[in-house]
């Protein structure tokens, strides 16, 4: 982005100081086809990370530790009147990243089958979707303790140990698709052998590598792909859809002086699913503000929205 002073050359007004005042604002032209398709996302030049990445004029952005900031149009959301502030937070990652793939790859045919591999703060909305969608769920995790929560509070209609073989071989050739939300290492194998004639399985998230056998994948035209986030178009829609169908995600909401414990219970996977900062009340913010916390195997990383 550049500053205009010509009104002429100008493609949008923006408040670039506390004063709130309008002025010329030239923000960059969308010259990318995936960013014209709403996948902005995918940008062939690259994304711009909404905190600690480098701006498209220099600048190093903050996201939700920012005052103030200069946000085009296209990247703002509308949340749905009756829907709670603090219930969308996490709806803009965890939310899209799994609502992206599954329309995607049309897992919203009511009767279909899903399975979901882990259940943590994307496979329990992956849960809550794929019921709103119609589907037929069954929850893989490595602990029988999470049974309990699946079945009965999110809803799955099936729960299996993936560690038990005679769970699993009873499910052979049996499900549509497979969604794995988990970010630790998993034989990949085992769960194509799940999967029906065309089946698809998608990887959402980041385990350290990736190996199955040719074979399972050849043998049933089955598809393997991978899904990060979504783009603008599709996360209003989600919102939308969640607001419609009442899918809220499973959250705790703390004050900011909590952080240093919650990033300390998430190490020891003490939530469900999400922390929600409340920014507001912790700080007595004028603009209602909510930041929440995202954990994985392999990093901590706060992501702000506001």
């Amino acid at each position: 982005m550049s500053s205009a002073n010509d009104n002429a050359e100008c493609l949008g007004w923006a408040a670039r100081d506390p004063s709130g005042h309008l002025s010329p604002y030239k923000f960059s032209r969308r010259e990318c086809e995936y960013c014209n398709d709403g996948l902005e996302v995918h940008c062939s030049k690259g994304p711009v990370l909404t905190f600690d990445g480098i701006d498209v004029d220099g600048t190093v952005t903050k996201g939700g530790y920012s005052s103030y900031i200069v946000v085009h149009e296209r990247y703002c959301f509308r949340v749905p009147d009756n829907y709670p502030l603090e219930l969308a937070a996490p709806l803009l990652c965890a939310g899209i990243t799994v609502y992206t793939p599954m329309i995607r790859h049309n897992m919203n045919q009511p009767g279909k089958t899903l399975g979901v591999i882990g259940l943590g703060g994307l496979g329990h909305l992956a849960v809550k979707f794929g019921k709103a969608f119609g589907l037929k769920v069954t929850v893989f995790s490595t602990s029988l303790s999470k049974k309990e929560e699946a079945v009965s509070r999110l809803g799955a209609d099936n729960f299996v140990v993936s560690s038990d073989e005679q769970q699993m071989s009873a499910l052979a050739n049996s499900l549509d698709f497979i969604i794995d939300t988990a970010s630790g290492d998993i034989p990949f194998d085992p769960y194509l052998s799940l999967l029906k004639t065309a089946g698809v399985f998608v990887l959402v998230g980041f385990p350290s590598e990736v190996k199955f056998s040719p074979v399972t994948l050849i043998l049933g035209m089955k598809t393997v792909s991978g899904s990060v986030t979504g783009g603008t178009k599709q996360t209003q829609e989600m919102l939308n859809f969640c607001a419609l169908h009442k899918i809220y995600p499973e959250i705790e909401v703390v004050p900011i002086q909590y952080s240093n414990e919650a990033l300390e219970r998430m190490i020891k996977k003490d939530v469900k699913y999400r922390f929600v900062i409340d920014i507001a009340n912790s700080l007595k913010c004028r603009v209602q503000t909510y930041y929440y916390i995202l954990w994985s195997r392999d990093y901590i990383s706060p992501l702000a929205w506001s």
